[in-house]
């Protein structure tokens, strides 16, 4: 009952999930106008805005005008629900739970809305970083790095909120900092941008709740999974024929072969960064959050 209670208020959640990744990018208000259909704009009908099922039911169309609804909708909500799930069974019902399911929901809204749209709004990731620090007092990041700091630096240790604010900010310094420098130098060695200061934003907010080593692995685990699939998708685009045409009228000009220009157009696609460090955040609070080191007690 517990479980199916999670899984039916986390695809609640994801409905609004939705409205946030659609309405936000557009600057409109999350609260008003109701649901309607971009096309018709009929009022959807509250049987008709069942999270996940309302979409099965209507065939993926809407019930006035037929207009296509983006399977991205009930995507969302079924991966929320099941996410909520995930937190529950790892964490049970806890602070810990709570600040998780909030940083999930951040993440989803972040990670979606990069991939539609190549943004991270500020109204999430600044609000998240407050949020953050704020949830590091009842449940801290404990990942050991303020810990040692403090025993360092003053031979003591502070109150236990005050450290875990002190991880928190820590992990938003680290994870912020260390993708800017990386921007910098990306732009000094090839002479154009490869990341705006949207992921560098993102990463102060998941620094926040994840603490510095957490923090690392996020942007390790991030970069990884952008740059395997960043090369598949070229792989496949050049293979594909994409440009050749274009290409073929370079080529013509005298601009080099068409594969070589066919590469250099496959070559420029770019994967939204801030999707794939948000899908790596998810996978570390399942992975390593649960495993944090908590030093604290042991001098008690």
């Amino acid at each position: 009952m517990v479980i199916a209670f999670f899984f039916l208020f986390g695809i609640v959640i994801g409905s609004f999930l939705n409205v946030c990744i659609t309405r936000i990018p557009e600057e409109v208000s999350i609260v008003s106008p109701g649901s309607r259909c971009p096309r018709c704009e009929k009022p959807i009908k509250p049987y008709d805005n069942v999270p996940v099922f309302a979409w099965i039911w209507l065939r993926g169309k809407c019930r006035n005008c037929g207009l296509p609804i983006s399977p991205m909708y009930p995507l969302v909500e079924l991966v929320t629900g099941l996410l909520f799930v995930g937190c529950y069974l790892e964490f049970g019902i806890s602070q810990a739970t709570v600040k998780w399911l909030f940083f999930i929901c951040l993440i989803i809204i972040l990670t979606v809305t990069d991939l539609r749209v190549r943004l991270l709004p500020d109204v999430i990731t600044w609000p998240g970083f407050a949020a953050g620090v704020l949830f590091s007092v009842f449940v801290p990041p404990n990942d050991g790095v303020a810990f040692l700091l403090s025993l360092r630096l003053f031979h003591q240790l502070p109150p236990e909120r005050v450290l875990g604010v002190v991880e928190a900010l820590l992990g938003a310094a680290f994870g912020s900092l260390l993708l800017w420098g990386a921007a910098v130098l990306y732009k000094l060695v090839r002479g154009r941008e490869g990341m705006g200061l949207g992921d560098v934003k993102m990463m102060l907010m998941v620094g926040a709740f994840l603490g510095v080593r957490n923090a690392f692995i996020t942007i390790l685990l991030g970069t990884l999974l952008g740059s395997i699939l960043g090369v598949a998708v070229i792989a496949t685009m050049y293979a594909g024929g994409a440009g050749r045409r274009l290409a073929e009228r370079a080529s013509q000009r005298g601009l080099g072969t068409v594969n070589q220009i066919r590469w250099l157009i496959a070559s420029q696609y770019h994967l939204p960064l801030g999707t794939f460090l948000g899908i790596a955040a998810l996978i570390v609070v399942f992975v390593f959050s649960s495993s944090s080191i908590d030093l604290a007690p042991r001098l008690r």
